[in-house]
């Protein structure tokens, strides 16, 4: 592993994220804000408490997790996407680095921006609401993962995408709206039993169901089995990614 060549591109990609603190921190914390002005004060007042958790304490990790997974596909997109735009991809494909490397550099740091703002609306969170983490290592373990796993299929998004118009097609159209009817303001138990069935067909609702245990030791499915969802996501990713590099699929076009 040419750890250099991950650093280079790692640092790279960070330094955007640094020059634009003050903006990529602000969206997400108003965000954030809103959330809990419109579901907490408007929804808070009919719904105190989910499973003995007070609902403002409740949609703590559901936000979380919407955030997450934006950052780390829209970050991630973009980040491999501008190179082929202006095209100095070509300039990457030729430089002495495989694609492993090449991925842990975009990925890694699209990760990391996203595990970034995830801390900042923690701690947000916590002027609203009182939060205790139970788990605390599983939580920073399921942020970690869901981070890297969203980040790769970011990065494919941003491979994919022709202009700019469709990289922001499945971030908008496909992940937002799984991950509000996957359990980010609501349990799935609170649902009929047709659509509880119909819910536990999202994927999202697994990596809810998980981040949110590590919280409050409450989940809509066994933890065992978010942690096997995480990881089938984690290697069809990687599965993906070594089949765009090895055939150059959308990459030499």
């Amino acid at each position: 592993m040419n750890w250099r060549a991950v650093k280079t591109i790692f640092d790279h990609e960070m330094a955007r994220f640094w020059r634009t603190l003050w903006e990529s921190l602000a969206s997400p914390v108003i965000s954030t804000v809103l959330y809990f002005v419109v579901f907490g004060a408007a929804i808070g007042g009919r719904i105190q408490e989910v499973e003995g958790i007070s609902y403002g304490a409740f949609i703590v990790p559901g936000l979380i997790m919407l955030t997450v997974l934006q950052q780390s596909v829209s970050n991630a997109s973009f980040g491999i996407y501008f190179p082929k735009f202006i095209g100095t991809m070509y300039e990457i494909l030729s430089a002495p680095v495989s694609f492993l490397e090449v991925v842990a550099g975009y990925v890694g740091a699209a990760a990391a921006k996203a595990m970034i703002i995830a801390v900042v609306i923690l701690i947000t969170s916590t002027i609203f609401v009182d939060i205790t983490i139970a788990h605390p290592v599983w939580m920073v373990a399921f942020l970690i993962l869901t981070s890297v796993t969203f980040s790769l299929l970011g990065f494919l998004i941003g491979i994919w995408a022709k202009d700019f118009q469709q990289l922001q097609i499945i971030p908008l159209m496909v992940i937002t709206p799984l991950v509000f009817l996957g359990g980010a303001f609501y349990s799935a138990s609170m649902l009929p039993p047709f659509w509880e069935g119909v819910a536990r067909l999202n994927p999202v609702l697994y990596l809810i169901s998980g981040f949110r245990w590590s919280f409050f030791g409450l989940a809509d499915v066994p933890v065992a089995v978010s942690l096997i969802a995480v990881a089938i996501f984690l290697a069809l990713g990687l599965g993906a990614v070594w089949f765009i590099f090895r055939t150059g699929w959308r990459l030499r076009s």
